[in-house]
């Protein structure tokens, strides 16, 4: 292990799933969770990506997505991740 490594503690059940998707994905639990990690957006990143996102479509669509589509869309969300989840 270098300097630069780290440990993480995980329980059983998740170290093994880990184990498992690493395996299919033909990588190691190291490369997996380093991806996972690079991939993953932070809540200050996501928010930088709605701001982008919002003022490109008022700049080249004139859309103006207001709060309330927001909540909107977060309810419409919610209730398609139910749905699949109680199929």
């Amino acid at each position: 292990m270098s300097a630069d490594d780290t440990s993480i503690k995980i329980s059983k059940a998740t170290r093994e799933r880990l184990s498992i998707l690493a395996e299919q994905r033909g990588r190691t639990m190291r490369e997996l969770v380093e991806e996972f990690a690079a991939q993953a957006l932070t809540d200050e990143e996501l928010a930088a990506r709605e701001q982008a996102a919002r003022a490109y479509l008022s700049e080249h669509m004139g859309i103006e997505v207001t709060a309330a589509d927001l909540a909107a869309s977060a309810r419409l969300r919610a209730q398609i991740a139910r749905r699949v989840d109680a199929a």
